[in-house]
């Protein structure tokens, strides 16, 4: 019996020292190496504090800042923890009533503007955290963020244009706008 044992729990120690121990560590220093901003979950920080991640979004509903996508988490927006789509189809009444009272929202928010609103602005993403729009998802915002500030529409304009986000590698995906970056250049240039 001794004979089985022992090779057993020799095994049983070295298997978790590699694969608990040795392991992770390597990974780690090697994300903390050669990616050490997003090892650290992408932060941005503001005067020397965290302010959100690249990566997560923020719920935003001031007339001042844009909006990002809508978020499906539960209980909170945006709830990293809570991460999920709402499961929704296209043909799902829910979903339809929850686009009809973000486009009802958006129309409140600026009624003045009769564009489109762009399909981003009234369905989450298939996380619920998605923290980018599209550059005609904050166009379409740019006048009543320029008017709540007291600036020119063109101004914000150039703003949005200044931190629109390519194609990753110049292939994949789409142009995209950080919500969370961009509001904070509004409020470092704007107040």
């Amino acid at each position: 019996m001794n004979t089985l044992i022992r090779p057993a729990i020799s095994l049983f120690v070295l298997l978790s020292a590699v694969t608990g121990l040795l392991y992770p560590a390597v990974v780690t220093g090697v994300a903390q190496t050669a990616f050490p901003t997003a090892a650290n979950g992408s932060l941005i920080v503001k005067d020397g504090k965290p302010v959100g991640s690249e990566l997560i979004g923020q719920h935003f509903t001031e007339p001042k800042y844009l909006w990002g996508r809508p978020s499906a988490t539960g209980p909170m927006p945006y709830n990293a923890a809570a991460s999920s789509g709402s499961n929704q189809g296209p043909l799902n009444p829910a979903l339809v009533d929850a686009a009809k009272g973000r486009a009802e929202t958006l129309r409140a928010a600026d009624p003045g503007n009769t564009r489109p609103i762009p399909i981003e602005l009234l369905t989450a993403s298939a996380s619920g955290l998605d923290p980018h729009i599209s550059p005609a998802a904050a166009d379409y915002q740019a006048e009543r963020v320029a008017r709540a500030r007291g600036l020119d529409a063109k101004t914000v304009h150039r703003l949005i244009i200044s931190h629109t986000e390519g194609r990753d590698l110049g292939l994949f995906g789409e142009a995209r706008v950080n919500v969370l970056r961009l509001n904070l250049a509004l409020d470092a240039l704007y107040g």
